[in-house]
């Protein structure tokens, strides 16, 4: 006759989650024995689940915290950010992905690739939230503290790859369609900007770097000439 013991450490032990447990039990001659559950020999198959249950918990951590990590670094460079432009990339070959990054880090821009759910989530609270919408299939983010490099470069990496398509984007709180990405990429750069003012601030100088080695007689001469323009005015 089978005896099915209903003692609560028998249901675990069938389960392989207790091992060496003696249970007390009854016998036609004594009134008494043992049940004895040793230990899991590998051919209890609730041990594999149980084991693999563990082994999904531990995964699904790992990529939770994964996720949250991603979602921080997102934020922290939209929040810096001067500009954020999106575009599809369906259809570029690793090699002209790696032209684009290659191109837009020369220029001090970055091209980020994720998941829009999750770069979603990195947009709230930033400046160029606006750019959510724009999410949408496999998408590509340009962004760089120059509000025109990374346009530039996009526009100019779109001219030569068809399946490069500029979607929009953000310049702080400004949305930008496609006409107002190019608009941003026809301005010259911050370096091109700060280049010219400093021609313009240099020259003055030289010029008078030059009067001053000038001889005391020239320079008489010119501050005559000058006075004479003042009088007449």
């Amino acid at each position: 006759m089978w005896f099915e013991p209903r003692h609560p450490a028998a249901a675990k032990a069938r389960e392989g989650r207790l091992l060496d447990v003696v249970l007390p039990g009854a016998t036609s001659k004594t009134g008494v024995f043992e049940v004895r559950f040793r230990r899991d020999d590998g051919c209890n198959p609730a041990v594999p689940r149980v084991r693999q249950r563990a082994a999904n918990r531990r995964e699904l951590a790992v990529e939770r915290a994964a996720k949250k990590e991603a979602v921080e670094a997102l934020n922290g460079l939209f929040q810096t950010t001067g500009v954020a432009i999106v575009a599809h990339y369906s259809g570029l070959t690793v090699a002209q992905m790696q032209k684009l990054r290659s191109q837009m880090k020369q220029a001090g821009a970055q091209v980020k690739v994720s998941k829009n759910r999750l770069a979603k989530i990195a947009l709230e609270g930033t400046d160029v939230v606006a750019i959510g919408p724009l999410l949408k299939g496999p998408t590509v983010i340009a962004t760089s503290k120059d509000p025109v490099a990374a346009p530039k470069v996009a526009i100019e990496f779109a001219k030569t790859n068809e399946q490069f398509v500029i979607l929009g984007g953000s310049m702080g709180k400004t949305v930008l369609n496609v006409d107002g990405v190019k608009a941003l990429a026809a301005l010259p750069s911050l370096d091109e900007l700060r280049a010219k003012i400093v021609g313009l601030v240099v020259a003055p100088a030289t010029k008078l770097a030059q009067l001053s080695s000038a001889p005391a007689a020239k320079l008489a001469r010119v501050i005559q000439a000058y006075a004479s323009k003042g009088e007449a005015a």
